[in-house]
């Protein structure tokens, strides 16, 4: 997707990352149905550091830590190729990881209280995959500069070779060798086959039903723009507090889904029907009865629709409708999770090649939940620390290729406890109403990035 706005984001270099010790030729992972499934759409993490932790000239000790963690990640280093089938596959053949270099003239604290959503973009890589991407890097790395020391660790991939999860912790684990750490989450590519499974799978379930329909689905091709708040521990507590009586036992993510959700609902024109839906995506990892590995690099997400009626989505009724919310999402069992992933296995055509995909985030109101990235105190996104005194400042996650009634995507925050940070990309000039909703702005949240103003 091409930007038409003027950057300010000056790319000056370009290398490649390889490994410190080559895999070899000859091996290929397949990539799974969930992963073809997401195949249109790119996948953005962003990275923000107060502090640079080298200097401006000087890349080489991050790029020896890098080449070394990368030994483990033949996923990050290989390029994508069609099997006998016609499926998609990575060829482990060390071609590298491509790493840009960038500055911008502002500072870092300036950026993220001025620069407008569509500019936040300029800090990663947004490419189309060509072609023949045989010699294409999928992921790629852009690190920005900003004035004053502070630096960006731009990762960018399509969506299909790798989740949220996937992408903190191959950050993460970079850090980990930076500092001769051992890998907290090693890197897990065993297939995603039925763990475990309790029950005999089928299709028939309410999940098959979902992606089905999504299948056919259709959104206009409109232009978005993004916002971001973050609001404090405090304010999520005191919040929570205010919905008890409705709800005891809300969540940060229950009560910030139900608030935007409901703000969201009053921007959009009236629903004929008087039916309100909303997609609700979960990582999985920890929902089977055997769990995937926490460093499982793909696709763990799973996609389930909550919809309510015009009365339900009141927002004088904020506690009900949290609790509306945490019950779906309590309610999603592994049955349903195997089912869809049985479903898209079942759309093969002939020879065993997968369905072409649809769009997974849309065209219905999307609600990503980040709340797996949270391990007791510790996020594991504000844990990638070069050392106790560079502490990510801000990370903030962008999907490419989202259309139809927008995203809200539900993460952690710097701030310990039930703060969070909420991303926002609707139609232009919702997000710009948006930012100014006076249910929102009077828990008084710290905008960021945000809107196309």
């Amino acid at each position: 997707m091409t930007n038409h706005h003027k950057s300010r984001v000056n790319v000056h270099s370009k290398l490649t990352a390889v490994s410190s010790k080559p895999f070899g030729p000859g091996k290929t992972y397949p990539l799974s149905s969930l992963d073809h499934a997401m195949g249109l759409h790119r996948l953005h993490v962003i990275f923000y550091y107060g502090q640079s932790p080298f200097s401006a000239f000087d890349l080489d000790p991050l790029r020896v830590s890098l080449s070394e963690i990368l030994s483990s990640y033949p996923k990050v280093t290989g390029r994508l190729n069609r099997d006998k089938v016609g499926n998609w596959e990575i060829k482990c053949n060390d071609a590298g990881l491509r790493i840009l270099r960038a500055k911008v003239e502002t500072t870092i604290d300036e950026w993220l209280r001025l620069a407008v959503g569509s500019e936040e973009r300029d800090l990663t890589v947004w490419e189309d995959m060509p072609e023949d991407p045989n010699t294409w890097s999928p992921f790629l790395l852009q690190i920005t500069d900003f004035e004053g020391g502070g630096v960006s660790f731009g990762l960018s991939c399509l969506h299909m070779l790798a989740d949220p999860a996937s992408v903190t912790l191959l950050f993460k684990s970079w850090i980990e060798a930076h500092h001769g750490q051992p890998i907290t989450h090693s890197p897990s590519y065993d297939p995603l086959t039925n763990r475990g499974q309790p029950v005999p799978c089928t299709t028939n379930t309410k999940s098959s039903n979902y992606y089905a329909n999504k299948a056919n689905a259709q959104a206009p091709s409109v232009k978005m723009s993004t916002a971001t708040f973050k609001f404090s521990n405090s304010v999520i507590k005191q919040c929570i507090s205010g919905i008890h009586g409705e709800f005891p036992g809300a969540t940060p993510f229950d009560l910030l889904t139900a608030l935007f959700w409901t703000r969201v609902a009053c921007l959009k024109a009236p629903k004929y029907d008087n039916k309100h839906s909303l997609s609700i995506c979960l990582d999985f990892r920890g929902i089977l009865q055997e769990p995937l590995p926490y460093g499982y690099f793909g696709n763990a997400l799973h996609f389930s629709q909550l919809s309510v009626t015009e009365a339900e989505l009141d927002c004088n009724c904020l506690g009900a409708l949290a609790g509306l919310v945490h019950r779906h999402v309590l309610g999603i069992r592994e049955e349903e999770i195997w089912s869809a992933i049985d479903w898209f296995e079942s759309q093969k055509g002939e020879g065993g090649k997968y369905a072409a995909p649809f769009r997974m985030y849309g065209p219905e109101l999307t609600c990503v939940s980040m709340e797996h990235m949270i391990l007791g105190d510790e996020s594991l996104m504000y844990a990638a620390m070069f050392d106790k005194e560079t502490k990510p400042l801000h990370v903030t996650y962008h999907v490419g290729n989202v259309e139809g009634e927008g995203l809200i995507i539900v993460t952690a925050s710097p701030e310990a406890g039930l703060a969070r940070t909420v991303m926002v990309t609707l139609l232009e000039e919702e997000i710009d109403r948006l930012c100014e909703d006076q249910a929102i702005m009077q828990l008084k949240p710290t905008m960021l990035v945000s809107g196309g103003r």
